[in-house]
């Protein structure tokens, strides 16, 4: 999404220049602030830009991969799993290149000076909404690839009637309606977008001057977030038993029933929702209980590090976006085979990982044993 730079957020980025000082304090005075803006234009920028570009990078692997194994793609829950991956893959693209431009300007231009922080104007608004917008996308998208491949291991034949492509796109933009919907609320006076110290980006105002609609906005934002997580976590269970209940009811010299690709998709599922979970729920709950607190005003002195835990918040979020292109490229099933071959013909070996990688291609029967894993 963005790279929050390091700066020390207990001090201002701009100090500003007081109507009643001397000309004598008023070179020194010029000088520190300017001092201040160059560290944060030079050490800002460096943070935002890698995590930007690792992140576009990453996604940009991950959809020529996800683009590839598509067109070559004759089963149509393989190709339903494929498409919401690859839908995942380009609005985490977008989450990183909009509101990360917008963020490195800002960081160019100096932040916002903390007297016009508690306002807002049309850079912020779009600024947060992005940032709402692109942090529950990906969070719905997980939850309805888990709730659709719950769907095709438990109900295949129900799986196989009402899930199409064209349904699989009517419910993309569903997704994609849905957020933008919840992320446009301010204009709708349900709450508020304003500048975040240390005056860099955007998001709800969750600390200051907190109002009852403002509370509203959090809620439903932490609330839907959570919920997402929380029925993704459940249905990645479901199916993970069922395929491990599967394996072990099946009887000797039977066909197993549970097909390579149901496990392949299923583990990638259950890596992108650890890894939204671990991203996402710091900044889903601080926001909550920073609104919570800012709201009834028992903040008091830990007003500093709500901030901080908020600021941190997001900046795990960010990360979401670039391990999620990560979690499908290392856990394909050919990644996973070339694991499995190596470790068994080491294993077989004696520990020679170099006689494992000098074969050209493993024996049929390997081939057997590995799409039963």
């Amino acid at each position: 999404m963005l790279g929050l730079g390091c700066c020390n957020s207990s001090s201002p980025p701009l100090i500003p220049r007081s109507l009643n000082v001397s000309r004598g304090q008023e070179a020194p005075r010029v000088a520190l602030q300017m001092s201040q803006q160059g560290n944060l234009t030079t050490g800002g920028v460096v943070v935002v830009v890698l995590p930007m570009t690792l992140g576009i990078v990453s996604n940009i692997v991950a959809l020529f991969i996800l683009v590839n194994a598509y067109s070559l793609q004759r089963r149509r829950s393989k190709a339903t799993f494929l498409l919401f991956a690859t839908s995942l893959v380009v609005t985490d693209f977008m989450g990183h290149v909009i509101p990360g431009a917008l963020v490195l300007r800002l960081y160019l231009s100096g932040g916002v000076r903390p007297e016009d922080s508690s306002s807002s104007d049309g850079m912020c608004q779009f600024l947060g909404g992005s940032m709402v917008f692109f942090g529950l996308c990906p969070l719905f998208m997980g939850c309805a690839m888990a709730a659709e491949r719950c769907l095709g291991v438990t109900k295949p034949l129900l799986h196989s009637s009402l899930v199409t492509t064209t349904r699989t796109k009517m419910c993309l933009c569903a997704i994609w309606l849905a957020a933008l919907c919840v992320a446009l609320l301010p204009c709708l006076q349900l709450g508020s977008y304003t500048y975040q110290d240390p005056g860099t980006w955007c998001f709800i105002q969750v600390l200051g001057d907190t109002h009852d609609a403002d509370v509203a906005f959090v809620v439903l934002f932490s609330g839907v977030g959570l919920t997402s997580l929380a029925v993704a976590v459940v249905c990645n269970g479901i199916s993970g038993l069922t395929l491990v209940l599967a394996r072990l009811r099946r009887k000797p010299g039977s066909h197993y029933p549970a097909k390579s690709h149901d496990i392949e998709m299923v583990v990638q599922l259950v890596g992108i929702t650890v890894t939204s979970c671990i991203c996402w729920c710091p900044l889903l709950i601080f926001g909550l209980m920073s609104a919570m607190h800012s709201y009834t005003g028992s903040t008091g002195e830990e007003h500093y590090n709500y901030k901080t835990l908020l600021v941190m918040g997001v900046r795990l979020a960010t990360w979401n976006q670039i391990l999620d292109p990560w979690v499908y490229i290392l856990l394909r099933r050919t990644v996973l085979r070339k694991i499995y071959l190596i470790a068994k013909c080491q294993a077989g070996l004696g520990g020679h990982l170099f006689g494992c990688l000098d074969s050209a291609s493993p024996p049929e029967s390997e081939k057997n044993d590995v799409n039963q894993v």
